[in-house]
């Protein structure tokens, strides 16, 4: 099979390319390393089955001829990060709305079997239920709105175009390979860039707020066996099980904390309600957070 990752060099994206690498899959990259880091996939440097094309979804007629051929498209390229939504909206939503728009084209005019993409669970923005199910919408602001816009493109063409889509609503993802920069989604990677440098954690308000955290190799499972079941035109939460207290976090990883005031917008909780994603796929998180955490912290 060929597989095309968008977003291929980022955090997931890289952990997704090694799934399908150890799957048998010949693998494409396009990413335009704006987030996406090189040397996420160095280690697959000599393997014969991955070609990296440095492009941006932007550019349809750039990215179009590598489409050609391709079997499964994993569409994970986006910018993230709530604060420079706010401030640079086009740069947001060029790249998660008319970059998406792009890919489910170009993967409509190559005949794909099969698009998986990466939603995003902060289209729940404060929701009032916990687990949060699937309709549970309200963005509160730009990233979460073109990531939801995003999703409504691919859901659209698949309803209309009868392309075979599916997407996924990712809540916190942690892991090796993590982006240590970035505020609000990013705790976990703020934490270990903390961590490394020897510094205190930055703890928001009373750090009791709890988040679902998930592991990025659960991850990369709930794609792959996403992309091979035979289900389309469907949403599904992608989530630990569970939700585990900031302050918990912190004392996995071990260090001093300093608390920061609170910021708006922020939930006091995230949690998923991954029954249906359990039910029609079969999938669930395997990685606690203990677990996870101890991965992290041998690397």
């Amino acid at each position: 099979m060929i597989s095309l990752v968008t977003g291929g060099c980022g955090f997931i994206g890289s952990h997704i390319v090694d799934r399908l690498l150890a799957e048998r899959h010949e693998v494409r990259v396009i990413d335009n390393f704006t987030t996406g880091r090189p040397q996420n996939l160095e280690h697959q440097k000599e393997n014969k089955a991955l070609s990296i094309f440095h492009m941006d979804i932007r550019s349809r007629e750039e990215i179009a001829p590598v489409f050609e051929g391709v079997d499964q498209v994993f569409h994970m390229a986006a910018l993230a990060d709530i604060v420079p939504s706010i401030q640079k909206p086009w740069e947001y939503y060029s790249s998660n709305v008319l970059g998406t728009y792009n890919v489910v084209e170009c993967a409509r005019e190559a005949g794909i079997k099969k698009l998986v993409y990466a939603a995003s669970s902060s289209c729940y923005g404060v929701p009032d239920e916990f687990p949060t199910k699937e309709t549970a919408i309200r963005p509160q602001y730009p990233y979460a709105l073109t990531k939801r816009l995003g999703e409504e493109t691919v859901l659209h063409w698949g309803q209309v175009y009868g392309l075979p889509v599916i997407t996924l609503r990712l809540f916190n993802v942690y892991g090796t390979r993590s982006r240590t920069s970035g505020t609000y989604g990013a705790v976990f990677g703020v934490f270990l860039a903390q961590k490394l440098a020897g510094k205190p954690f930055t703890v928001v308000g009373t750090g009791e707020q709890t988040r679902d955290f998930t592991y990025v190799t659960d991850v990369a499972d709930a794609f792959y066996t996403a992309a091979m079941s035979d289900i389309v035109n469907e949403t599904f939460n992608v989530g630990s099980g569970g939700t585990y207290s900031v302050n918990r976090l912190c004392e996995l990883l071990g260090g001093e904390i300093v608390h920061i005031p609170k910021r708006p917008g922020e939930p006091d909780c995230t949690f998923a309600d991954t029954g249906k994603i359990e039910k029609a796929l079969g999938w669930k998180a395997k990685v606690s957070l203990e677990e996870g955490v101890s991965k992290i912290l041998e690397n």
